[in-house]
């Protein structure tokens, strides 16, 4: 067993490259957001909870929880700045028959991948099934896929989500996160492939 010393070194150095991770990938998505807001369509990011991410969350103590401490997969997503409203910092996007949005999904660590993944595309013929008061919007849908989202990347290419309070089709592009290292490449391997999956 290594000693107290290389135990904390260790801890140190596995927290300043976690947290060096989590900045790229927030750049990323932020660099996408720029460049979608430049697109004739003028995307603005969703915003489920402020400007954030979607996440699957639980601080819990049992051990199931505690896996969930640490974010291992989290999603955004893009619409078209006609298709939402923003008031008061509230967004709401309405879950309409032509509503299309850009749905972008960072898997770092799952067993679902076998490298840390961004899975970008498209959702769309997105159905509201159940008239609850928490789903009003698509926003809500953001939280609700981070419960099912195995179910959703089964057949990410070809997506024929269905459950008891949505159901949608889609098709992800599946990109390993490493190959992502500069703003030509976000712009070249992520942004350009989804856009011509939206407007295609």
């Amino acid at each position: 067993m290594a000693d107290k010393s290389e135990l904390i070194e260790q801890t140190k150095l596995a927290f300043d490259f976690i947290q060096k991770l989590f900045l790229e990938v927030s750049y990323m998505i932020k660099e996408a957001e720029a460049i979608y807001r430049e697109e004739p369509e003028e995307f603005v990011i969703g915003k489920p909870g402020g400007y954030a991410i979607s996440i699957r969350n639980s601080k819990g103590l049992d051990t199931l929880n505690v896996d969930l401490w640490l974010y291992k997969k989290f999603a955004v997503f893009f619409v078209p700045k006609e298709n939402t409203e923003v008031k008061g910092g509230q967004q709401s996007t309405k879950i309409t028959d032509d509503l299309k949005v850009i749905y972008m999904r960072v898997v770092l660590q799952d067993r679902s991948v076998t490298e840390p993944t961004v899975f970008s595309g498209i959702l769309y013929n997105i159905k509201r099934k159940r008239k609850v008061n928490w789903f009003t919007k698509f926003e809500h849908c953001m939280g609700h896929l981070e419960y099912y989202d195995e179910k959703l990347l089964q057949t990410p290419e070809n997506i024929k989500y269905n459950d008891a309070y949505v159901s949608f089709s889609g098709k992800l592009l599946n990109i390993p996160l490493f190959d992502i290292n500069s703003s030509e490449a976000i712009r070249e391997k992520i942004v350009l492939p989804t856009l011509e999956l939206f407007r295609g």
